[in-house]
């Protein structure tokens, strides 16, 4: 793109190939720096309501680097560089969020107009539907990138690290007792994708079928039965359910003929879904919860240990002793399900208790249940969706880590909601 507009749309269109570098999600970040100078030299700069609350949270997460070096009860573990730099990510991380937003939001519509940045969203659904297939057929693909080639080892080689930097198509688990691959790329975890497919899905919706032309309304619905069947396999509840709250959503608020058709078009799906192959997979999932044990401990001890820390938290994640199964920790021969469950990984809304408090959760969940109350009332196409991503987003916090991709879409849906109310009369 040219003009002032390139950095969103390095970003999005650009996506893959920043997947394929390695820096995927963190691209944002590198993308902030030409964004930040741009908004220096065009200063006075806009700022929304409620984006007080943010800053708030970044200011929240600069004090709990006091506590990184803390242990709370019932972890383990000492303070060295792999906490460090998780730290110094997710803080690079909500900055270039914040600059992403302000930079978003100062752009005209002539520009950047509204309708292309939802449509470039939607190209980034067609890369991510892609991205699932691909998991399906090729699951075991994957490649050392350049980013990870001259990282020293002890970086690169560090977990979170390396779920961000090294491309891989799938992650392969035993969610029905056998192995199977779920979906990842080009994400940095499975949940990831199934977080950012649903919200990708809802721009693509509005891009390209409610003001898509009767070619691009063809194709729209080919590739969303297409990427049914990635949704499906990806084992992902929270993204069904995120599924099932957005058809009801839509529901509620639209009126008229458009509810009839929309009603008449969610019956012949769910009908066409049930007649299918894919309905059986479901009901397997649905028949093994095995992870409600795994995420009910991990939940438990982060609020415990969060009660030591209520105010800043402790700056990181931290490792559980034992896991739901036993107080051992660590992998064995005869104990392959046993390790050292990370505090806060089940979900944001953790993840911030664990970092930052339950200062910082309200915070969180303020900011983002403040932008759906402004702009309740906004009932054009672009105000809906944007409000229906707020809320999978207090509805996500429970069970998904929005670091790092799921966030930046997340911002980018709020930043389209602000842009939306200078656009309307």
């Amino acid at each position: 793109m040219r003009g002032p507009a390139w950095p969103v749309g390095a970003f999005l269109l650009g996506y893959p190939l920043w997947w394929a570098l390695g820096f995927g999600g963190l691209s944002v970040v590198v993308l902030a720096v030409p964004m930040a100078v741009i908004l220096w030299r065009r200063r006075p700069v806009r700022v929304p309501r409620g984006f007080g609350l943010w800053a708030l949270l970044i200011a929240g997460y600069l004090v709990s680097a006091l506590m990184l070096g803390e242990m709370p009860p019932g972890t383990y573990g000492e303070l060295g560089a792999g906490r460090l730099v998780a730290y110094g990510m997710r803080l690079a991380l909500y900055l270039a969020l914040m600059i992403m937003v302000l930079y978003l939001g100062n752009l005209t519509e002539r520009e950047l107009p509204q309708l292309r940045l939802v449509r470039m969203l939607g190209v980034l659904f067609v890369t991510t539907v892609a991205g699932g297939l691909l998991g399906l057929l090729a699951p075991g693909f994957s490649f050392t990138s350049p980013v990870e080639m001259v990282l020293p080892g002890w970086l690169a080689d560090n977990p979170f690290v390396q779920n961000l930097i090294h491309p891989t198509a799938s992650q392969t688990q035993k969610v029905l007792g056998y192995s199977m691959p779920r979906p990842e790329a080009p994400y940095e975890w499975a949940n990831a994708w199934g977080s950012n497919v649903s919200v990708l899905l809802i721009w693509f919706v509005v891009g390209w079928w409610v003001y898509g032309s009767r070619r691009r309304r063809v194709t729209a619905v080919v590739l969303v039965a297409l990427a049914a069947v990635p949704i499906v396999y990806s084992l992902n509840r929270g993204l069904w359910i995120g599924l099932g709250l957005a058809v009801a959503y839509l529901i509620v608020r639209v009126g008229g003929r458009t509810r009839i058709a929309l009603c008449a078009g969610a019956a012949t799906a769910a009908l066409v879904f049930a007649l299918s192959p894919l309905a059986g997979l479901v009901s397997q999932r649905l028949d093994n919860p095995h992870s409600n044990d795994i995420r009910a401990f991990t939940v438990s001890a982060t609020i415990d240990a969060a009660t030591h820390s209520p105010i800043a938290g402790y700056g990181n994640t931290r490792n559980a002793m034992g896991n739901h199964r036993t107080i051992t920790t660590g992998k064995t021969g005869w104990c392959a399900g046993c390790g050292h469950p990370p505090l806060g990984a089940d979900g944001q809304l953790w993840l911030l208790i664990i970092t930052q408090g339950f200062t910082g959760a309200v915070l969180y969940v303020a900011f983002f249940a403040g932008a759906i109350r402004r702009h309740w009332s906004d009932r054009s196409p672009i105000g809906l969706a944007g409000v229906l991503v707020m809320c999978l987003v207090l509805l996500y916090m429970f069970v998904y880590d929005g670091l790092v991709t799921p966030l930046s879409l997340y911002f980018v849906s709020f930043a389209l909601l602000w842009r939306n109310t200078h656009a309307r009369p």
